[in-house]
């Protein structure tokens, strides 16, 4: 799988173009998205059903894969669980207007974001950008509340956090989170002891305007993700604590 520092690499002077793969079975869906997206900047492979997504993801190695729940062969779920086995690579599912469970069902398997049909290319657009900005290499960020840091590395307990390079230890067994679990867990560490509710993190995390209405389940899902491989006992947290009554809060690292 292309890193997110090679896709950023520089070829020839100029800037590799991020690519996307988009699955869905309904040919105009395809034809609109891969059209929109290539307009605002992006290489954009299709695929007509789950199985060839698959192929194609293996052969082409995209930094963002848009996947329909709904399609043959192979549905979005059984896609997304494929690529989590070796591949971090943020994932966005589209789903139907109605149906609660498929969006969380497609979180907890390891997507990062969602897209609720019918929908407008411009949204998904702006979701495209927000998720590959999330999972990429960011700016070295120094943690503002205490926490022992040494080059960009904040420990607590057993847990290691280099910033600089977007990775995750435990005992020095790296642990792998996907970008958007990452920037989840950098928010609340950096302001370890302070609470956020999930509104405050979809803006902070997800880029979320203020004012947009969404499931805020899906910071559920991402802390519940998170604490199972985090958390020792992800049952009863001892990191990644619920503020009653508000959201979420690092523990405070002294």
């Amino acid at each position: 799988m292309t890193t997110n520092e090679e896709s950023q690499e520089i070829n020839s002077g100029e800037a590799v173009r991020q690519k996307i793969l988009v699955a869905d079975d309904e040919a105009s869906i395809r034809r609109i998205l891969e059209t929109r997206l290539k307009m605002v900047g992006y290489d954009v492979v299709v695929a007509e059903d789950g199985e060839e997504a698959l192929e194609l993801f293996n052969k082409t190695n995209p930094d963002l894969v848009v996947l329909d729940v709904m399609m043959p062969k192979m549905d979005g779920y059984g896609v997304t669980r494929e690529i989590r086995r070796t591949s971090d690579v943020p994932i966005i599912i589209l789903t139907a207007l109605g149906d609660v469970s498929e969006r969380i069902t497609g979180l907890e398997l390891g997507a990062d974001d969602y897209v609720i049909k019918p929908f407008s290319p411009k949204e998904l657009e702006a979701r495209v950008k927000a998720v590959l900005r999330r999972s990429g290499v960011k700016d070295v960020v120094v943690p503002a509340a205490g926490g022992k840091v040494a080059k960009n590395v904040i420990t607590t307990g057993c847990i290691k956090i280099d910033t600089a390079r977007r990775q995750v230890y435990r005992k020095n067994e790296r642990i792998r989170l996907t970008g958007m679990e990452f920037s989840l867990l950098e928010l609340l560490v950096n302001n370890s002891g302070q609470a956020y509710s999930r509104n405050e993190i979809l803006q902070h995390v997800w880029s979320y305007p203020a004012d947009h209405r969404i499931d805020t389940r899906v910071v559920d899902v991402h802390i519940s993700r998170l604490r199972s491989k985090l958390e020792a006992d992800p049952a009863n947290p001892e990191l990644i604590l619920t503020a009653r009554g508000i959201g979420y809060m690092f523990q405070r690292i002294n």
